[in-house]
Order: structure tokens, then C-alpha cells, then sequence
């Protein structure tokens, strides 16, 4: 790897000026990529009205992006690994650019599944690469925590600005707006990109013994799993199909791991899984991210059904959110260069999880400040644990496989949050359903009245509904207290990894 000679001793503080342009490019194409893929469905009822679908049709323009995102980040991580990051992060920049414009020209369901699966597909490079960046440009162990804590806020910055930034432009314009801001944006990104990033692999290896069989059935096992995820509440969690799904799942993640063990090159290295702080990080992110994205995934559904909020004031509400974010992962990033990083991701999970209690006394009467304070508290918890968790995932394995490793990171989170998506959006169902009984069972009306008759039983579900959304929330407070008792089993590696970098070992 070529050293940059502005970079500045080991140990003292503060980016020099090469880090921070690095940082801000790799930044910029993560945040292009997550703010998509909060905004798009903001647009779907607009999207539904143009194309003349039905709600179950336009589903599957979310659940095409989501199925094909999951299938290629581990593909994409491996690539980067064997053939180059440089061009293959180029590459998906601009092919993100190009999807972005041709699904705003979509004139029809099809054309634009098909465009929303390339932008996934494009989209897919850049979480293992951008990681794999950071690891080789930021060998200063404590200034590497601090940009993994800043690139990690973009996450949850993008999912807050989506509503903030989607909802004036599908209001004042229309819902191809959002695809086209993508494209001087993108175009921006790109140039950043070639001009700043240096190419950290040395030696490449090629794709001549790449894991093709490996990667077929890997995406398959995916698809499948992700696609049962999805639609299984609408279809059913033991109807045909989804069993179909669940089957196929299985047979093709154990026929992968079969395949994985006499594989050269394999997508997916199963050593990995050897290695106790690289597990036990997949363990944590993968709990953690189905309790919170699970529960908080919700409430703007709450808040536009039940509070009357419209999308754009929606937005506003998660404005604290992304500072919170914003400031914790930095006071994160530095505790955990201090401390063991296991107690700095403990103590940020117990804070989400205590704040999560409290949204489960949500209530009609909570004020637009009530909600925003919360989620800002929220916030501060959640960004402690960005920095620490994708350090230590990455830090135990060989710098030159860094982007195999933060590609199982991603689609640890990514299959995490379909897991929530679906575990909650059913305990919302179900719980709404039971709520509704209690409610019937000891409510008593002493009128005859069809007027009121039937403004008691408008009231009686939104008080059920609103039950329900307790019950979601105590869930998502548990889901997140498990992932916080998990990480006290993580040990720091990150000094042993270091080590590895400075010395030169391992690189290629």
C-alpha cells in the first residue's frame, strides 16, 4: 500500500487534510445510496396512482431492491478483495448514477423493478468498500475509530433525512425527483472518488479462481430467505409458499457451507466465524439491528396515522435524531479508543434500551417536542455503538480480507433488519388484534345510538392499535437489551490489528 506522506504520526490526534477529503468521499456515496433507500417508499403512492397498480404490486419494487442488495454485498466484498476496491468503487458509483436517472424515466411496473435492481445491485458495492477504504487509508488506531464513527452515523443520518429531504420534492415536484438528485450528487462522488482514492490493493489476485458456484447458491439461500421475510406476513407465515421459501433457504445455506469448505477463493471465508470477537460482532449487530430498526421502523406510521403528521412534518421530527447520531458517534468512537469497547457498546445499547421503554407509554397526547426528545436521547445511545461494533468485527481479520468482513458485517444488519421488519410489523398485528378483545371485553356503551355507536368503536381500535404499539416497543426494548448482555463477550482486538498494519503484515 502506498503511504501518504501527509499522514501524521501514530497516537497524536486530528485527520490531516488527505484523510478528511477520503472520508467525506466515501461518506458522500454511502449517504447517496441509504438516503434511496429510505425515500423511495415515501414515494410508492404516487407511484401507484402514475402506473395504475395495486398497493401488493408496488411491494415488490421495495422487495426486489431489498432481496438484490442482500444477495451482492458479499459478492461485491469478495470482488474488491481479488480484483481491485478502485475501480469496482467506481464502478458502483456510477452505476448508481446511471440506475438513479433511468428509474426516474421508468414507465412502467417493470422497467422500474428492473432499474431499482440495478441501483441495488450498484448500490451493494459500496458498504465492504467503503470499510475497506477507511481500514487502508486510517492505520492511526484511534483516528481510524473516529472516521469508522462518522462514515457509520451516515446509516442512520440517511434514514433520518429521507422523509425530510423526499417529502418536499415529491410534494413540490414529483416522485421522480428523488431518483434524479442522485445524478449531480453521484456525478460529484465519482469525481471525488478518482481523484482522491488510491487503490490499497497491491497484488491482484484476479478472478480466475472466483467462487462462482459459492455465490449462486449464497444468493439464492438469500433471496429466498429475504423474500419470505418480506412477504410472508401478506401471504402468510405457514402457507405454501412461504414453507416453499423457508426450505429452499435452508437447502441452499447448508448446500453453501459444503461448497465453501473446497473452494480456493471462497465468497464467504468460514474462518472467519473462527475467530471469537469477529462472531460474537455479528451476534451483537444482528440483535441489536433487528430490535431497533424493527421498533423504530413504525413509528412513522404512527405518528401520519394516528397523530396526523403529513411526510415533510415527519421528517422534522427526526431531525434530533440524525444530531444525536451525529455527536455520539464521535464521543463513541473516542471512548472506545480509551476503553473496551464492549463497555462503550453495552452502555450506548442500555441507554437505547431504557429510551425505548419510555416510547412504550406512547400516547395520542405526546406533543411533537416529547417525540423529538426522545428519539434524540435514542440517538445518543445508538451512535456509541457504530464506531466500537464495526471495529471490531474488522479488526481481528487479515487487512487484505477487510472487505469480505465488513460485507458479512452489512449483510449481518441488512438480514437483521428484515428479521425486525417482519417480527414486529407481525407483533403489531397480532398484538392489535388481542388488544381489541380486552378492549370489547370491558368496555361498556349504554346507548343505542349509531352515531355514537360508531364513534365508540372507531375509538376502541385506535385504542387497541395504540396497545399494540406498547406491546412493539417493550418487544424491541428486550431485542435490544439481549444484543447489549451479548457484547459484554466481546474482547478488544483492535491494538493486535494495529500492529498488523504497521508492521505489514498481511498486506498484499
Amino acid at each position: 500500500m502506498k503511504k501518504n506522506n501527509e499522514k501524521k504520526p501514530a497516537g497524536k490526534s486530528g485527520f490531516t487534510r488527505s484523510e478528511i477529503i477520503i472520508l467525506i468521499t466515501v461518506m458522500l456515496a454511502s449517504f447517496l445510496g441509504r438516503l434511496d433507500g429510505t425515500v423511495v417508499n415515501l414515494a410508492l403512492p404516487k407511484i401507484i396512482g402514475d402506473f395504475g397498480i395495486t398497493v401488493d404490486q408496488a411491494s415488490w419494487i421495495a422487495t426486489a431492491y431489498i432481496i438484490a442488495n442482500a444477495i451482492f454485498v458479499p459478492v461485491f466484498g469478495k470482488l474488491g478483495d481479488l480484483i481491485g476496491r478502485k475501480p469496482l468503487y467506481l464502478f458502483g458509483i456510477i452505476g448508481f448514477v446511471i440506475s438513479s436517472m433511468l428509474a426516474g424515466l421508468s414507465s412502467n411496473l417493470t422497467s422500474m423493478i428492473i432499474f431499482r435492481i440495478l441501483q441495488a445491485i450498484t448500490v451493494s458495492i459500496d458498504y465492504p468498500l467503503a470499510l475497506s477504504i477507511i481500514a487502508f487509508n486510517f492505520e492511526d488506531r484511534g483516528k481510524r475509530a473516529q472516521a469508522m464513527g462518522m462514515w457509520s452515523a451516515v446509516f442512520g443520518v440517511a434514514a433520518v433525512f429521507g422523509p425530510l429531504v423526499g417529502g418536499p420534492l415529491i410534494d413540490n415536484f414529483s416522485w421522480r425527483s428523488i431518483f434524479y438528485i442522485n445524478v449531480p450528487l453521484g456525478i460529484i462522488a465519482t469525481f471525488m472518488a478518482w481523484k482522491f482514492i488510491e487503490e490499497p490493493v497491491q497484488k491482484i489476485k484476479g478472478i480466475k479462481n472466483f467462487d462462482v458456484w459459492g455465490s449462486i447458491v449464497l444468493g439464492v439461500g438469500l433471496g429466498a430467505l429475504v423474500l419470505v421475510l418480506d412477504q410472508g406476513q401478506s401471504w402468510g407465515w405457514t402457507s405454501l409458499r412461504s414453507v416453499v421459501s423457508y426450505i429452499v433457504s435452508a437447502l441452499s445455506l447448508i448446500g453453501f457451507v459444503w461448497i465453501e469448505n473446497r473452494q480456493a477463493e471462497p465468497v464467504v471465508d468460514l474462518k472467519f466465524f473462527k475467530i471469537a470477537e469477529f462472531t460474537i460482532s455479528l451476534i451483537v449487530s444482528f440483535i441489536t439491528f433487528m430490535g431497533l430498526i424493527g421498533g423504530l421502523f413504525l413509528l412513522p406510521l404512527f405518528v401520519q396515522e394516528y397523530m396526523g403528521y403529513d411526510v415533510t412534518k415527519t421528517g422534522y421530527l427526526f431531525i434530533p435524531m440524525a444530531f444525536g447520531m451525529l455527536i455520539s458517534a464521535q464521543v463513541g468512537a473516542r471512548l472506545s479508543v480509551k476503553y473496551q469497547p464492549k463497555y462503550v457498546v453495552f452502555a450506548g445499547l442500555m441507554w437505547a434500551s431504557f429510551i425505548l421503554y419510555l416510547f412504550s407509554g406512547i400516547d395520542l397526547t405526546w406533543s411533537f417536542a416529547h417525540f423529538a426528545i426522545l428519539l434524540f436521547c435514542f440517538a445518543l445511545g445508538l451512535g456509541f455503538t457504530f464506531a466500537p461494533l464495526t471495529n471490531a468485527a474488522i479488526s481481528p481479520v487479515p487487512i487484505q480480507e477487510v472487505g469480505v468482513a465488513s460485507s458479512l458485517l452489512a449483510l449481518a444488519r441488512n438480514i437483521a433488519g428484515a428479521f425486525g421488519v417482519a417480527i414486529f410489523a407481525t407483533i403489531l398485528t397480532n398484538g392489535a388484534s388481542s388488544a381489541i378483545l380486552n378492549v370489547n371485553r370491558y368496555t361498556i356503551i349504554n346507548t343505542l345510538d349509531p352515531n355514537v355507536l360508531k364513534q365508540a368503536a372507531y375509538l376502541m381500535a385506535i385504542k387497541a392499535n395504540v396497545v399494540s404499539y406498547n406491546i412493539v416497543f417493550i418487544s424491541s426494548m428486550l431485542f435490544t437489551l439481549a444484543g447489549a448482555i451479548a457484547a459484554l463477550f466481546l474482547r478488544s482486538s483492535t491494538k493486535e490489528f494495529e500492529g498488523k498494519v504497521q508492521q505489514g503484515e498481511g498486506m498484499m
